[in-house]
């Protein structure tokens, strides 16, 4: 078993794990328009949520917190571009107790006001008209400029217990002053923003956090995609033999399956060719994790009124009237939960649900029916290539024990809270030493690196192939730790006939593909000039 008792961890047995399967939910990658309901409201789906201690050098003792939102942003998706919900509520929930139920969040709530409530206006002909446009020529200040017909401004409030009847108080902005943040104008194209990462690095702001003695940061606008997926061929029954087909990635000897697919970055279908948007926040350790064992669980909501009536006569500062109560319409922490695992008639509802109520999922991981649609699709193929009679490619260990340790539990001795309550979350370990950025290895935990993903989850973790693995059976295999092959003691080699196998998308992932310093993700990929 991974050894970090002298962190304080407590130490589950594989019986009592088996005692936890009533509530299994695993995960499969990355969400982006995964369930039907959610494809309506783009603003508020969420796309991936990342937690890890910080890497930028000297923030050391800080945890990163990437809330991505609105999905496969075109570059140049103008006039109007991605501006936030003013409707919505989109929140970070902290567990720090282990019983599957927020005890800190950080919510954000956005306005877009008109400057002057007309934006621009220009004297044609003796008419005062407003411009068509939220831009009028070249933006290069901050949070305001004269040539912007809007602001896009929004306010964290830190709540602490229940989301909707906890204290509240509201996060200050130490850079600016008062407790308003200013979102930066998207990448429009180099002729409206000549240097974006300079423009938009003027809207992180350092923030006054109740109760917590130490600054913390905050950003909210466009950032590149960074979650890198083979995503059309994905989505079309797997359309390539999903198996490294070099000795080793990037070799480009053909070395490895034949057939299979090897990397390259004209696999991937979103990093370097989308934007999408990020709330992120930056927060003292100590701040976060509570009187537990120093495990913490994080996953983002978004949540619109109940109601929503349509106005007749719309204008820009009321084209509908909301009112109720806040419903809960997207949640995401573990990537690809939904996308993959959730069967279709219950995606809507995952998406309203807690953690807390996962045990009315656990039918969909018990019997996990991706390892056996994959065993459908490549079992004959596999089979007749390697000259081999195997029988089920998909793990045999039912229930799987193996999902529920890293996706459930928390994984004994690295990532488990000191109250156990199966639930899915991102579960981060923070006395987890940070590994530096050049030193990160994109399998996690996986690849001998006790800092990433599912140790909480780094931009640089590669989610899809570890996913993969995971679900094909890796962890009934022994893994590196701290370069030690280890049995976790949840199943046995017999029980995965190709545990062991490099599977992969293809569409390969590093850290030193991103940034090194908050907020990590790269500046967006401009509308123009598009050659």
């Amino acid at each position: 078993m991974i050894s970090l008792k002298r962190r304080g961890i407590a130490i589950l047995t594989t019986a009592s794990i088996l005692s936890l399967t009533a509530a299994l939910m695993p995960a499969m990658a990355s969400s982006h328009r995964e369930a039907p309901g959610i494809t309506k409201s783009p603003k508020v789906d969420a796309t991936d949520f990342y937690m890890f201690r910080s890497y930028e050098p000297g923030r050391e003792d800080y945890v990163t917190i990437l809330a991505n939102y609105q999905p496969l942003q075109e570059p140049g998706g103008g006039p109007n571009y991605f501006t936030m919900d003013p409707d919505a509520v989109y929140e970070i929930h902290i567990d720090n107790n282990g019983d599957a139920k927020e005890d800190l969040t950080f919510q954000f709530k956005f306005s877009t006001p008109l400057v002057n409530d007309t934006g621009i206006t220009l004297n044609i002909g003796g008419t005062t008209n407003a411009i068509a446009l939220r831009d009028a020529g070249p933006i290069s200040q901050a949070p305001t400029d004269a040539t912007r017909a809007d602001t896009e401004n929004y306010t964290v409030t830190l709540i602490t217990g229940d989301r909707r009847t906890g204290s509240k108080a509201a996060v200050g902005n130490v850079t600016a002053g008062g407790n308003t943040f200013a979102k930066p104008f998207d990448n429009a194209g180099t002729k409206t923003i000549a240097n974006y990462g300079a423009y938009a690095n003027k809207f992180i702001y350092a923030t006054s956090i109740p109760g917590c003695s130490a600054q913390g940061k905050v950003f909210a606008g466009q950032r590149a995609e960074a979650f890198a997926v083979n995503l059309g061929p994905i989505f079309d029954l797997v359309n390539f033999v999903p198996i490294e087909g070099d000795s080793a990635p990037g070799a480009g000897d053909g070395g490895g399956f034949p057939g299979g697919i090897t990397q390259k970055r004209s696999n991937d279908d979103l990093y370097g060719k989308k934007n999408v948007t990020t709330l992120a926040i930056e927060v003292p350790i100590s701040c976060l994790k509570g009187s537990g064992n120093g495990v913490i669980g994080g996953w983002t909501t978004a949540s619109l009124p109940q109601a929503r009536l349509l106005a007749p006569n719309a204008t820009y500062n009321k084209p509908s009237v909301s009112g109720g109560a806040y419903t809960q319409v997207s949640r995401l922490s573990m990537p690809l939960v939904n996308e993959l695992v959730i069967g279709l008639p219950d995606k809507d509802k995952f998406n309203a649900s807690s953690p807390s109520g996962d045990a009315q999922f656990g039918a969909y991981v018990t019997n996990p029916t991706f390892p056996a649609i994959a065993n459908l699709l490549f079992r004959d193929a596999v089979n007749a290539t390697l000259h081999t009679n195997i029988a089920d490619l998909a793990p045999t260990n039912f229930p799987r024990n193996d999902l529920v340790a890293v996706f459930l539990t928390g994984v004994p001795t690295l990532n488990q809270q000191a109250t156990v309550t199966p639930s899915e979350m991102l579960r981060l370990n923070t006395g987890v030493a940070v590994t530096a950025r050049a030193n990160q290895k994109n399998l996690g935990v996986a690849g001998d690196d006790l800092a990433g993903y599912p140790n909480g989850r780094r931009p640089g973790d590669d989610t899809v192939d570890i996913t993969l693995r995971v679900a094909m059976g890796a962890l009934c295999h022994p893994i590196p730790i701290n370069g030690t092959p280890t049995n976790l003691g949840v199943c046995t080699p017999a029980q995965a006939s190709v545990g062991t196998v490099p599977f992969t998308d293809g569409a390969p992932l590093s850290a030193r593909d991103l940034g090194n310093a908050f907020p990590y993700l790269n500046t967006p990929i401009p509308g123009s000039p598009n050659d």
